[in-house]
């Protein structure tokens, strides 16, 4: 016989649909968004010169402020409003290298399937000195809606992030880092929201569940005057 063990009261998250499909946005501010823009905020000084962003630009501005002389944004397909440059990033030609002080890459690469393409394209049209501000899911639901329109082809891990980009940036240059914990994790996939949380909580970091993944990678060489 084994021994008998104490059933867990999973209370409202003992059910097979999530508390919320849209990844908490309907509810609040979702888990992952903690983790990125604490990220963005903790390198808010390399956000400055010209920055591109992809899909919209709030990030630039909210972080950015008055360093940002000129903003971007790029978008792989003609329609979206906001965007000023219209390129796939895995052929990319039409963007001049050495463009760019600072590119913020939020939650993007897991929809490219040359996804290694992509980040030499970000290299190359980086100034020397410039920095790339990237992060992408670790333990996530997909979006249904992305899956379809893109394909969602990727999940990370802070190993293989960190090779990706230590094959194209010089090794010392890249500096990868995973956030949250097993509570962060389920209420991430539950749609529950940072307002369903302790901050405590969220800050609580366990190498073994990767919520979100960050990287900050920087372009060799001066920028010239």
């Amino acid at each position: 016989m084994g021994e008998s063990r104490e059933r867990i009261n999973l209370g409202d998250l003992r059910r097979v649909t999530p508390v919320s499909r849209w990844f908490g946005f309907d509810r609040g501010r979702p888990v992952d968004r903690y983790y990125i823009e604490r990220f963005l905020s903790a390198h808010a000084e390399d956000i400055r010169g010209r920055v591109l962003e992809f899909a919209d630009d709030s990030y630039t501005r909210e972080f950015g402020g008055d360093r940002v002389t000129r903003g971007d944004v790029i978008h792989p397909k003609e329609g979206n409003p906001r965007a000023t440059i219209v390129a796939d990033l895995c052929r990319a030609e039409q963007i001049p290298a050495d463009t760019f002080d600072c590119i913020i890459c939020t939650q993007t690469l897991m929809y490219i399937f040359e996804v290694a393409k992509a980040i030499r394209t970000l290299y190359r049209i980086l100034k020397p000195s410039g920095v790339l501000l990237v992060t992408f899911p670790g333990i996530s639901q997909l979006s249904r809606e992305d899956m379809d329109e893109w394909g969602e082809h990727w999940r990370f891990t802070t190993l293989s992030a960190g090779r990706l980009f230590r094959e194209v940036f010089p090794a010392a240059n890249v500096e990868t880092k995973a956030h949250g914990n097993v509570l962060a994790a389920i209420s991430f996939l539950h749609g529950l929201v940072v307002e369903d949380l302790d901050e405590e909580e969220l800050d609580y970091s366990d190498p073994d569940y990767e919520v979100l993944i960050t990287v900050r990678a920087v372009k060799p060489g001066s920028i010239s005057n």
